[in-house]
């Protein structure tokens, strides 16, 4: 599984906004490898944010 996708699966899987250093908790992956998949998904509209700095599936 990717980066992408493990980020996407542990939003899913929390059920609520998340921000990126929970994510890094959550996943175990290195915080840059975090951020550069987060911004892909924002790119492709995957990620929604509700509220500043926390990110969900759209």
């Amino acid at each position: 599984m990717d980066v992408k996708q493990q980020v996407l699966e542990a939003m899913k899987a929390a059920g609520e906004p998340l921000n990126a250093g929970r994510l890094v908790e959550m996943t175990g992956l290195d915080r840059k490898d975090v951020d550069k998949a987060m911004a892909e998904l924002k790119k492709s509209g995957e990620i929604v944010s509700p509220k500043r700095c926390y990110w969900q599936p759209s």
